[in-house]
């Protein structure tokens, strides 16, 4: 079994952040850890508050669980501020693990920022460098580059931009922002790319797909695919996650990390 490291917020309503990463970790046949690096106040309708774990706390939580256990693969996810950057950078680099998958969450579904101004420029130097893989959506990929992504074109010129620019090693760009199909694409750092096509799912229940596909591309890497399969596996998880996603609350439902292992277990 492969064991898996998340980096994240934690999500008090469960459908993101850490929450959707040790689901979506468990559904992969994989042992779940985690480093906690803010707790949200946060339901299906938004985000309300945030508190920000301590820098030494962050260092603290990934002292204990390198020197103890072997970690197969990292997922970070969210990172609001400079001085937690630097604690998981330092980590990073003191521990070096194979993969890493860096989800750079910058503002949630209801418009909470959840990357602080300052730290997106630490997030650029410290941690997009030691990235085996970034997953971002159009507005972080527009945030990432300074300028602005319309069209399938764009992404192309984009993910390009940001491997031979901003010194990514691979990145998988997520077109759902963009009116039309919910096609990726995926930029290799040997200059190869290529589309994976979906069709947009016709459901407000979303909440927590961008936490959900990194994990599982973490989890699909650790397990030995390649970057193309990994991308391939976990794009269909998360897109029959999406199909199966669940009314819970008032806002944006989760998807369903387990709807496979419930189907087997005839749970409806």
């Amino acid at each position: 079994m492969k064991n898996l490291l998340t980096i994240a917020g934690s999500d008090s309503s469960g459908g993101a952040g850490i929450q959707a990463d040790l689901k979506t970790f468990a559904a992969h046949g994989c042992y779940g850890m985690s480093v906690i690096t803010a707790v949200t106040a946060q339901n299906t309708q938004g985000v309300f508050r945030v508190q920000d774990i301590e820098p030494e706390v962050i260092t603290a939580q990934i002292d204990a669980v390198f020197s103890d256990i072997r970690v197969d693969a990292v997922k970070l996810g969210m990172l609001s501020q400079p001085a937690a950057i630097h604690a998981v950078a330092a980590g990073l680099r003191k521990y070096q693990p194979q993969v890493i998958v860096l989800d750079p969450v910058m503002v949630s579904k209801s418009g909470y920022n959840l990357l602080a101004e300052q730290a997106c420029q630490d997030l650029i130097n410290e941690l997009l460098p030691l990235a085996t893989l970034i997953t971002p959506n159009i507005p972080e990929a527009e945030k990432l580059l300074g300028r602005s992504i319309a069209t399938k074109e764009d992404m192309m010129q984009a993910a390009q931009e940001l491997v031979h620019r901003q010194e990514v090693q691979n990145v998988l760009l997520k077109g759902g922002h963009l009116a039309g199909e919910a096609d990726d694409y995926l930029y290799l750092g040997e200059g190869t790319g290529r589309w994976y096509e979906s069709a947009r799912i016709a459901t407000k229940n979303t909440h927590g797909t961008g936490c959900t596909l990194s994990s599982a591309l973490a989890a699909n890497l650790a397990q030995g695919l390649t970057l193309p399969q990994a991308v391939e596996a976990s794009k269909a998880y998360v897109t029959l996650a999406i199909e199966h996603s669940l009314s819970i609350g008032s806002g944006c439902g989760p998807t369903h990390h387990f709807v496979t292992m419930y189907k087997k277990a005839g749970i409806e």
